[in-house]
């Protein structure tokens, strides 16, 4: 995410992000400047053991899927676009680890060919998905569990869990449309949000959520279930690598 202080630009993520990853997976976070093709993507992806794909406030631009232009005011960051896209195709290619988080289910799916909708809250029979609309508002509020999710039977969601069924947070106004290719559906919101997705090949752990999986994952159990298997992928794939 790509933020202003004062007169300067700093690359920045939330805490939360680093320390969920420290608590939850054995490993060393490396934060990735949004730098666009400045990086070689390949040899990036081949030093690497796994990447996981915050939130931020800025969209991934409606070009990349042929989407209708954002309002001129629209938050964008065009370097973490030309950054991640080709990354996660990379990854998906050489089988790298992908953890996906709110805007990086939308990059995910954007990356292999799908779509995403601008405005879950203006179509027909969708309810609003985005953080509460108030200055006075706590991070236990922002981030509180807030509507159900329900798990594809049979799917990696219901395995990890053994339940049909959770509660999640939710903070997004953009939304998954056209599924990408490869991609099937792990859990949708009771309002037919897609709401969870992963890569067909079961072998290869790439996953997206919609909601923050970073906020408090001990206390959630697919939340901590997701990042437990991050980590066991991203483990061996530095056994492979070495």
């Amino acid at each position: 995410m790509q933020a202003a202080e004062r007169r300067h630009l700093v690359h920045a993520t939330g805490e939360r992000n680093i320390h969920a990853l420290l608590r939850m997976v054995d490993c060393i976070p490396v934060l990735l400047p949004p730098v666009g093709s400045a990086v070689d993507i390949a040899d990036l992806v081949s030093r690497m053991d796994g990447f996981l794909l915050t939130g931020g406030r800025a969209n991934v631009e409606p070009h990349h899927y042929d989407g209708p232009p954002f309002p001129e005011d629209e938050i964008i960051d065009p370097g973490r676009d030309n950054l991640v896209l080709p990354l996660i195709r990379a990854c998906v290619k050489a089988r790298v680890p992908v953890f996906g988080i709110c805007r990086g289910i939308q990059e995910i799916n954007v990356a292999l060919g799908g779509s995403l909708h601008y405005r879950i809250h203006q179509l027909d029979g969708k309810n609003d998905h985005r953080r509460p609309q108030r200055d006075n508002v706590t991070l236990e509020e922002v981030f509180r569990p807030n509507h159900l999710v329900r798990f594809t039977p049979g799917g990696l969601f219901n395995a990890l869990t053994g339940q049909k069924e959770m509660m999640v947070n939710s903070l997004h106004g953009q939304g998954v449309d056209r599924l990408g290719k490869g991609l099937v559906v792990e859990a949708e919101s009771p309002d037919g949000v897609i709401e969870g997705v992963r890569y067909q090949d079961e072998e290869q752990f790439v996953v997206g959520v919609q909601w923050h999986a970073e906020w408090k994952p001990e206390e959630h159990a697919l939340g901590g279930a997701l990042y437990t298997a991050f980590g066991k992928a991203a483990h061996v794939r530095a056994a492979r690598r070495k």
